[in-house]
């Protein structure tokens, strides 16, 4: 029976266990890597505020260029052309230049001079009666980091295609919108740009 249970127990001889400090070592590798991947939670909390404010600054920016150009393609003539501001005659739905108040859709729409002037943090408009350029302005857009937002064809540059200074504001036949938006993330803008031709410039008498 001896030799019974000596063949018995050398079954078992070789079967090998953790030692203590294998286990102890093995749970602080575990504390690690579950402190590595809390870490990585925690910072894409804490940055889902800056992301969600950029994507809101991105689409606020998408839909008033969107605006700006839709209102621009309407235009007649610029009157006023420069980096930071431009006045343009065009057609509006409103019962009296500056007004709130829409027509009838029966109603054909009336000229109206408007104004877009933007600062180093916003943009406003100003609709007033053909030829005047003051009023009271309406901020349409803020958030931005340059008020070099309009440039023009034709335009100061030697390629006379290219989208800059315009040449003469009479001469304008197409603006071109590009808003700057900080990165609450870093360094570097986010840029949003379109523009338009002005289709009722042939209409201007």
């Amino acid at each position: 029976m001896r030799e019974a249970a000596r063949r018995r127990l050398g079954l078992f001889g070789d079967e090998e266990g953790l030692t203590l400090v294998e286990l102890l070592v093995a749970s602080a590798m575990g504390v690690v890597l579950l402190g590595g991947v809390g870490a990585m939670v925690v910072s894409a909390m804490n940055r889902q505020p800056e992301i969600s404010e950029r994507s809101a600054n991105v689409q606020t920016a998408r839909w008033v260029a969107e605006r700006l150009t839709k209102e621009i393609r309407n235009g007649i003539a610029v009157d006023r052309a420069a980096t930071s501001s431009v006045s343009f005659r065009t057609y509006v739905r409103r019962t009296a230049c500056g007004s709130g108040v829409p027509t009838d859709p029966a109603t054909p729409a009336i000229r109206c001079e408007v104004t877009h002037t933007c600062s180093a943090t916003s943009c406003t408009r100003i609709e007033a009666a053909e030829g005047v350029y003051t009023g009271t302005p309406t901020t349409i857009f803020s958030g931005i980091d340059s008020g070099d937002v309009f440039c023009f064809v034709p335009s100061t540059n030697p390629d006379p295609l290219t989208c800059g200074p315009a040449a003469a504001a009479g001469q304008v036949t197409y603006v071109g919108i590009r808003f700057r938006i900080p990165n609450p993330s870093g360094p570097g803008a986010l840029t949003v740009s379109d523009g338009a031709s002005l289709r009722n410039a042939t209409l201007d008498n």
